[in-house]
């Protein structure tokens, strides 16, 4: 099993990071039709729906260790679970775990 990391970014887009907590679970969605990034990773949790995007910048990913959603994005299925770690100003850290 090997362990991704990631930044959540856009949020403020959506309905703000003040919910989010550690350990919480999102869910992760492939979404190859996006008009603005065809590597777009949307970040769900119900029950609102699409909280935030996977970070595709380097003005977006946090930390070296973390992928972009082009770096992710072949690594993960079309949707998978992954967990909150860090809730951060900049934005929000997670892991996904793949076989």
């Amino acid at each position: 099993m090997k362990t991704y990391y990631f930044t959540i970014t856009g949020t403020k887009y959506h309905f703000g990071k003040d919910f989010i907590e550690k350990d919480m679970k999102v869910l992760l969605k492939k979404e190859p039709d996006n008009e603005y990034d065809k590597e777009a990773i949307k970040v769900c949790l119900k029950p609102f729906g699409c909280i935030g995007y996977v970070a595709n910048s380097p003005c977006t990913v946090i930390g070296e260790d973390c992928f972009s959603a082009g770096r992710l994005y072949d690594k993960i299925p079309d949707t998978m679970e992954a967990t909150v770690l860090y809730k951060l100003d900049q934005g929000i850290i997670c892991s996904v775990e793949v076989d």
